[in-house]
């Protein structure tokens, strides 16, 4: 199982991306999915989850700016950031949830 992120960067404060996890080896239908971050110095936190079937879960701190979602013929979940802050600033990461399978980060910097 691999994940691979993408789409992270250098963003003025109001400003938008969009980062894409791109899954090999799995069924990745069948799976929920989720968005984490680390910023430095701070435990990983939980940004945004969507089950198999699309439910959805979002974190306090990013409710009404953070979308996610996905594409199962692509085995790719996104999540798409706006109104970013600094405080926003952290490394971000997919997982499968409920398992032990991490994808390699994607940097996010807000600058104000």
């Amino acid at each position: 199982v691999q994940l691979q992120a993408s789409g992270g960067g250098l963003v003025q404060a109001g400003g938008s991306l969009r980062l894409s996890c791109a899954a090999s080896g799995l069924s990745f239908s069948s799976n929920g999915m989720g968005w984490y971050r680390q910023a430095p110095g701070k435990q990983r936190e939980l940004v945004a989850t969507m089950t198999s079937v699309g439910s959805t879960y979002y974190g306090d701190s990013v409710k009404g700016r953070f979308t996610i979602s996905r594409d199962n013929a692509k085995k790719t979940v996104y999540l798409q950031v706006n109104s970013l802050k600094p405080e926003d600033t952290a490394v971000y990461c997919c997982n499968i949830l409920n398992s032990n399978y991490w994808g390699q980060g994607t940097q996010v910097t807000v600058s104000s």
